[in-house]
């Protein structure tokens, strides 16, 4: 039987591994070290218009314009003023269309765990009408619980369109050169 239970659970050994570990409010929140491509100080962000609320705009890296979005206001928290720990940490999220680069704003950084499969319990039931696809699970660390995110899932495929299409924008000084 015992291996009967085992097999239905296949994203358990998925879910184990190193996570980035970040600060919302008083909460922490971890995402796979694997979908992290920079951790950045905050910088100047074009606000672009007609976005949602939790996007804050675009910024250049490198040459390559890529959406930046706050995670305090996409999960719904107070906004706070930014301090010197405000950062922005670039993730590489995987859509229909393929990989696209993503910043997100967080509170601060705090360290690199590695997560064992035997610390992370499944998310607790919220009830139907309260689903959360982009909590991977909940991982247990030294008395505290981490929020371990599914980048991937934490915008919804709709929301994910509209950005992709942000980075469409041409910087000023190309836009200038192709008329």
């Amino acid at each position: 039987m015992a291996s009967a239970a085992l097999s239905e659970e296949p994203p358990v050994t998925q879910r184990q591994g190193k996570y980035l570990v970040f600060q919302l409010a008083r909460e922490e929140f971890g995402v796979q070290v694997l979908k992290v491509r920079e951790i950045m100080g905050l910088q100047e962000i074009t606000s672009v218009p007609q976005t949602p609320g939790f996007v804050k705009g675009v910024i250049n890296l490198r040459g390559k314009v890529i959406p930046v979005v706050d995670l305090r206001r996409k999960f719904g928290l107070e906004d706070v003023e930014y301090t010197q720990r405000t950062c922005i940490i670039v993730v590489q999220v995987n859509q229909s269309a393929g990989p696209m680069l993503m910043g997100a704003v967080v509170d601060g950084v705090s360290e690199v765990l590695n997560i064992q499969e035997s610390e992370i319990e499944d998310t607790p039931d919220f009830g139907a009408e309260m689903t959360l696809p982009y909590i991977m699970g909940m991982a247990k660390i030294k008395g505290k619980v981490k929020i371990l995110l599914d980048i991937d899932r934490v915008l919804t495929s709709q929301e994910v369109t509209s950005l992709a299409m942000l980075p469409e924008l041409q910087p000023a000084e190309e836009q200038h050169q192709a008329q």
